[in-house]
């Protein structure tokens, strides 16, 4: 036995229980092996034991090696894998690396173990294969794959055949894959067929034109299933551990062309262009359900594979639509590298208007941030395909410089900060009607009564401008200086909009300046002049709108005071006027 130890990392290996018998041994010889041994070792644990037996013949001047009759077998746990089962077998084995030729003759290898807690299975079958420098040919090479857990199921089988050419260019005629998968309730099952040409000594390797078609089936998508017609090409350098290609498809009304190259096979650094002329990835989506509150919690947000990532590439999209939010001409460019992934610009037409920002998503603290200006975007349609709300109208600008982090949505709008304005013209605030209300409310004014109304949505008070800015800390965007104007009325307001919480506290200052018209401005002279705070509270799907009118009768009595003030000093003033006036005539 042998045994070695490393004591700086504690890494220990040992081969136990070694028997291994041979013929002659010589430069050049031939004769049977039996080997057996037992493995064990750690990070990560091995622990498996190997039997082989076979006949050799090698010549180490001519460099020629050889083995024949092999029975090989490795059962135990190792790399990560348990119930580990690998046997091999070969009629025959022969390479000649001087004059670069290889034959196989009725070679098998099958492997099957656990990893984790996917259970896998493997079989490579090459009946016959003679590659030399003049010439390479043999029968068709599979590769049988399964690939089973919890809600998973993969089966894949690889074929080549018709090979031919020889030790510097091998050509094979037919590259077959079969795919048939199942991941919980989704399915992917199809082909792909092509033709593949390598270069042993340079290492490289091309499917010069691959195309197949695959079915994607849900059960809870719209269409229950797709068929997705695939065509490319594919060219790596396995020395460099490096490959170009690009890969189309289309469905429905869809079209997506993809160009790539991969810098370096591990860790991956891969670059893309990507170009999409529509996608409705609401189409493809299973329907939307109210979230149910699950014993553990809400699902949890982890960015962490982004450390691991390094990619490199552009974006565009004619026309899309996500989670019922509809953009056209979106441009991007995306960089990801150290845990972060930046994308920056990004530039789309929405809702009559332009958008135009970046994001930026950092896997140190699972952090999120956001910079996005929108422009003559009409608000009411966005808001409501993006947050399902009907809360505001008009058409302005939008400014948000927002950051955020957590590991839940829940944590993520809690922990939400930065800064946000708005300036829209020509709209309404949707819920209430202050000029009708104002109207309704002349006996509640005079009996020093509050009037408290939930939000209607066919209530709506209009404006001809609206202004506002946010500052956003724990989630709660709080506001000082609303102004909104409108034909009769004029509002400033302050407050808390709490998104962490999903819920107002807002009070809005309405004063009425013009009872001549407007949005039933006329029937409103017994409130001109006054201002009538408005106080918006409760969650956004359920507001409540309190008009505060219980002081309101002394402010009316100061102001008919002061009115009645001004008028006598005004009829005082006029007729000090006037006796001067007659005492210059005489």
């Amino acid at each position: 036995q042998v045994s070695y130890v490393d004591e700086g990392s504690g890494h220990t290996a040992a081969v136990t229980e070694l028997d291994l018998s041979t013929g002659r041994l010589a430069n050049a010889a031939s004769g049977p092996l039996a080997l057996s041994l037992r493995v064990k070792g750690g990070q990560p644990r091995t622990d498996a034991a190997v039997d082989l037996r076979g006949d050799y013949r090698y010549d180490l001047d001519r460099q020629e090696f050889a083995i024949a009759k092999l029975e090989a077998r490795a059962k135990g746990e190792a790399g990560g894998i348990t119930g580990l089962d690998l046997m091999a077998s070969a009629g025959a084995l022969e390479a000649k690396p001087a004059s670069r030729s290889l034959q196989v003759e009725a070679l098998k290898v099958a492997a099957r173990g656990k990893a984790g807690t996917d259970s896998f299975d493997a079989v490579l079958e090459a009946p016959r294969l003679a590659v030399t420098p003049e010439k390479a040919g043999g029968d068709t090479l599979t590769l049988s794959a399964r690939l089973s857990g919890t809600g998973r199921n993969v089966a894949a089988k690889l074929g080549l055949a018709q090979v031919e050419g020889s030790a510097r260019a091998v050509r094979v005629g037919k590259l077959s894959l079969d795919l048939d998968a199942r991941i919980d309730e989704a399915s992917v099952k199809g082909r792909l067929d092509s033709s593949l040409a390598a270069d042993p000594s340079a290492m490289t390797v091309a499917l010069e034109k691959f195309a197949g078609e695959f079915d994607v089936a849900h059960p809870r998508m719209p269409m229950q299933q797709l068929k997705l017609p695939v065509s490319g090409s594919l060219r790596a350098d396995l020395a460099k551990r490096s490959a170009v290609g690009q890969m189309a498809t289309r469905f429905d009304e869809t079209r997506i062309a993809l160009r790539y190259d991969v810098a370096r096979f591990a860790p991956l650094a891969f670059g893309f262009d990507l170009d999409v002329d529509r996608l409705n990835v609401d189409k493809y989506l299973p329907p939307g359900k109210a979230e149910e509150k699950k014993p553990g919690g809400e699902p949890k947000i982890d960015l962490g594979a982004l450390k691991s990532l390094d990619l490199h590439g552009t974006v565009k999209v004619g026309s899309l639509q996500v989670a019922n939010v509809k953009v056209s001409n979106l441009r991007l460019e995306a960089r990801a590298a150290g845990g972060r992934l930046d994308v920056a610009p990004l530039t789309a037409d929405l809702y009559e208007g332009t958008l135009a920002g970046n994001v930026s998503l950092n896997a140190d603290g699972n952090a999120v941030a956001l910079r996005q200006n929108l422009a003559g975007i009409r608000i009411n349609p966005l808001m409501k395909d993006a947050l399902n709300k009907d809360l505001l109208e008009g058409r302005g600008n939008v400014i948000l410089d927002v950051t955020s982090h957590g590991d839940t949505a829940t944590a993520m709008k809690k922990a939400l900060g930065g800064t946000a304005s708005l300036a829209l013209k020509d709209g309404a605030i949707k819920g209430i009607n202050l000029a009708q209300t104002f109207r309704e409310a002349k006996a509640r004014i005079s009996g020093k009564q509050d009037a408290v109304q939930n939000a209607k949505t066919a209530d709506k008070t209009d404006f001809s401008e609206l202004t506002a800015s946010f500052r956003i800390a724990g989630g709660v965007a709080h506001n000082e200086d609303l102004a909104a104007k409108s034909p009769f009325l004029r509002l400033a307001g302050s407050g808390d909009i709490d998104v962490g919480s999903n819920a107002m506290n807002y009070v809005a200052k309405a004063s009425v300046v013009n009872t001549s018209g407007g949005q039933g401005g006329k029937d409103l002279e017994h409130l001109r002049g006054l201002t009538v705070p408005v106080r918006v509270t409760g969650p956004f799907d359920n507001l409540s709108y309190k008009l505060e009118f219980g002081n309101l009768v002394a402010e009316a009595a100061k102001a008919k005071v002061e009115e009645k003030k001004q008028e006598i000093q005004q009829k005082a003033k006029e007729q000090v006027q006037d006796k001067l006036k007659g005492l210059f005539r005489k």
